[in-house]
């Protein structure tokens, strides 16, 4: 298995990773549609699902992140004026949100998701990729870089602080550094440009604009670009479990 899960190409390409068919716990509404690439410490997990319908959600069971790649969703709270998410948007869902969502015709979404026993946000927050960038707060150590410093920015729309999970936009210009443990657990949807993760073995996994990826904690990863990249993000910060770190 590579340190980077692919869990969409836009080329239609194929992809290596392998999914099963799973719940999230007895309540979750996507139960019957979702695939499961992934799920490990901070109770975060990531796939996809292929959802037709209409599913009404009285008490939204987790937090979650969708990227709509094919189709359409049409996200509904009360009070608000209807979300459609298209392919090159996004949404998320904190957890104990009523809320309606629906397709006129089968849609292909992207996800990752954690468990959250105590939220702090509710509600349905969108991703754009024309987001409100600010510089970003941390930047890149020198030691890990192999060239110059990149600029960085992002818009953070989401922060549920009681399990460390931060969704939104970044961007940056190119940038390369070393393989090396992944800090966060990481869900990238790939907006603008390309990246080529080194993996420790020499191999190399490149993605492009309409991809989508998931990196673990801990995982050994480099990030090579030669372009500006642009993405949505979640990242969830949990306690280190992997010796050395």
């Amino acid at each position: 298995m590579t340190a980077t899960l692919v869990l969409y190409r836009a080329s239609g390409a194929p992809v290596s990773t392998v999914f099963r068919r799973a719940g999230l716990g007895g309540n979750d509404p996507f139960a019957l549609w979702r695939e499961i690439a992934w799920e490990g410490i901070g109770a975060m997990s990531a796939g996809r699902l292929r959802f037709e319908g209409t599913l009404d959600v009285v008490r939204f069971p987790h937090v979650e992140t969708l990227v709509v790649v094919e189709g359409e969703l049409t996200v509904e709270t009360a009070g608000a004026a209807p979300l459609v998410v298209q392919p090159g948007s996004g949404v998320v869902i904190g957890a104990g949100t009523a809320l309606r969502v629906a397709t006129s015709s089968s849609a292909l979404v992207v996800f990752c998701a954690a468990a959250c026993p105590q939220a702090a946000q509710t509600g349905v927050f969108p991703l754009h990729a024309k987001a409100n960038f600010k510089p970003s707060a941390n930047s890149l150590p020198k030691e890990i870089l192999l060239g110059p410093v990149p600029q960085c920015r992002s818009d953070n729309v989401f922060n549920e602080e009681s399990i460390k999970y931060l969704a939104g936009t970044w961007d940056s210009t190119p940038y390369h550094r070393i393989v090396r443990a992944h800090p966060v657990n990481e869900f990238m949807h790939i907006l603008d440009g390309g990246v080529r993760f080194a993996e420790p073995d020499g191999s190399v996994v490149s993605v492009a604009a309409g991809d989508a990826v998931f990196v673990p904690q801990g995982a050994a990863i480099g990030w090579e670009s030669s372009e500006r990249v642009a993405k949505f993000y979640v990242v969830q910060t949990v306690p280190a479990t992997i010796e050395g770190k």
